[in-house]
């Protein structure tokens, strides 16, 4: 059954990028989050992903303009014949450097810091502010609903990007942002009625969806907590703050 479209109405295929690993195989210390790429399971999880929305019609592909999100994007969108776009205000929230955050203090402001984010002043493990990066992604949103030609867009971004679009799409804000965990290569579809530029309505119709394993049997974990355990492991310095950050 196909229903007619509602007019001005537009529908947004959010994924986060596909699985990468963050630790280099030989010297066993962590990469550089800005330009490591699709491990072979992310590239599964990518075709994964485009099997699943095979049948579904795009007319923009968006992604942060990082190597994992580009590449995640590239092989959900073959064979369309559409060009990948990058939009840098999607790329992910920034934490500081992670050695000087308190051992005891790790898991409240990095593991579970996106719960803490309508603090006033709060920011990401001693990194970006929430209320900044709130505008910077929502900025981005509002600004790709508002051009004129396209009904369907496949947005590939990150954990935390995709964390602040949903929780914005709920109306839930900054308060939100703690019960969106995004799993690897995830697809969320949020519609949006635009009517003269403007977003009047917005829509959750699918969350989280890891075509992969879509009953979650193997997945248990959030994000961060699957990130923390390859740092507790590693006991690595932490990075310099980057224009990524810390986080997938």
């Amino acid at each position: 059954m196909s229903e007619e479209r509602p007019h001005g109405r537009r529908r947004v295929y959010l994924m986060r990028h596909a699985e990468v690993s963050y630790v280099d195989p030989v010297t066993r210390r962590l990469r550089d989050p800005r330009t490591v790429d699709l491990t072979a399971e992310g590239e599964r999880q990518a075709e994964a992903a485009r099997a699943a929305l095979a049948a579904t019609p795009l007319d923009r592909v968006v992604c942060s303009g990082l190597p994992r999100t580009r590449r995640t994007a590239g092989l959900v969108a073959a064979g369309r014949g559409l060009a990948v776009e990058d939009r840098p205000d999607l790329i992910e929230i920034r934490s500081g450097r992670l050695s000087d955050v308190p051992p005891e203090r790790f898991d409240a402001e990095f593991v579970y810091g996106f719960e803490a984010a309508a603090t006033p002043g709060a920011r990401f493990a001693g990194g970006e502010a929430f209320a900044e990066f709130e505008r910077r992604v929502v900025g981005a949103l509002e600004a790709l609903l508002a051009e004129p030609g396209w009904r369907d867009a496949l947005v590939v971004a990150h954990e935390g990007v995709n964390r602040m679009a949903l929780a914005w799409a709920a109306g839930a804000g900054l308060a939100g942002l703690g019960a969106f965990d995004q799993d690897m290569a995830c697809i969320n579809v949020v519609d949006f009625d635009v009517a003269d530029g403007l977003i009047v309505r917005r829509l959750l119709r699918t969350v989280n969806l890891t075509p992969y394993d879509p009953t979650k049997n193997g997945l248990h974990l959030t994000a961060l907590e699957r990130l923390a355990r390859t740092f507790r492991v590693l006991h690595p310095p932490a990075p310099a703050t980057s224009e990524d950050g810390a986080t997938p």
